[in-house]
């Protein structure tokens, strides 16, 4: 996976490739505290009050989810 920095992997947008669903961008990661490593990415919630309102949930997807890391776009597959 070739992005080398938080601020590359923000400006991608994430997709859910069993349904097809965009799930945003990524706002934050959940790093291990002792190695470094990437645990999840964090996603805004979903919007409400007609698409103008975020939730104030966040979506955290494990790292093991990720199934592709492209130059636009992160595929990852969450079961509905």
């Amino acid at each position: 996976m070739a992005c080398t920095t938080f601020c590359e992997l923000r400006r991608k947008e994430v997709i859910n490739i069993c349904d097809g669903a965009r799930l945003g961008c990524i706002c934050d990661l959940e790093l291990d505290d002792c190695t470094g490593v990437i645990n999840a990415i964090i996603v805004p919630g979903p919007c409400r009050l007609w698409g103008l309102l975020r939730s104030d949930e966040e979506l955290v997807i494990p790292y093991c989810k990720i199934n592709k890391i492209g130059d636009d776009v992160i595929l990852v597959e969450i079961l509905p």
